[in-house]
């Protein structure tokens, strides 16, 4: 994965919540009970990130949530008409997420986790299909991860010791 360094208090970002769940520890007492939430920050501008909380309140785990997501920003490339660079598979754990570039006019077609990833992303036009587990956790983690393998054109050509020009004809 691309991790650059990201300073998340020169962006607008903006979060979405995709999973809240209560989770329970037993122990001798009893069980303990907490929330866990799922949260999805970015600019819409190629900067997302994912984050987990866990907190005894519900707006405690959010917050926490959204510091991590903000602390773990990775750069997103997209091409000129806002989809991705080219087709990518993303995985993480037994969950595998499809990312197919899409022509302008197209829009965002994907299930609710992935959707959340590519709208924070900034990217308009994409097409993906949630393979394997639907666990939301590792679909979000799967998009996210296919989002990261992506190389834009120049990146390639820089890799080859080639020009723009011969990759792309």
């Amino acid at each position: 994965m691309k991790r650059t360094i990201i300073d998340p208090n020169t962006l607008e970002l903006t979060d979405t919540l995709v999973e809240l769940r209560r989770v329970s520890k037993t122990v001798k007492g009893g069980r303990n009970s907490r929330f866990s939430a799922l949260v999805v920050v970015g600019d819409g501008n190629g900067h997302v990130g994912v984050g987990e909380g866990k907190a005894k309140e519900v707006p405690e785990a959010i917050r926490k949530a959204k510091e991590s997501a903000s602390r773990h920003l990775v750069e997103i490339s997209t091409d000129e008409n806002g989809s991705v660079p080219h087709d990518m598979i993303g995985k993480f754990g037994s969950a595998t997420v499809m990312l197919k570039k899409a022509p302008e006019g197209t829009g965002v077609i994907a299930g609710g986790p992935a959707r959340a990833v590519m709208e924070k992303a900034g990217i308009r036009n994409i097409r993906t299909k949630s393979l394997g587990s639907n666990n939301k956790h590792n679909v979000v983690l799967a998009a996210l991860n296919g989002l990261t393998k992506m190389l834009t054109p120049e990146e390639v050509a820089r890799l080859r010791g080639k020009s723009v020009d011969e990759i792309l004809n």
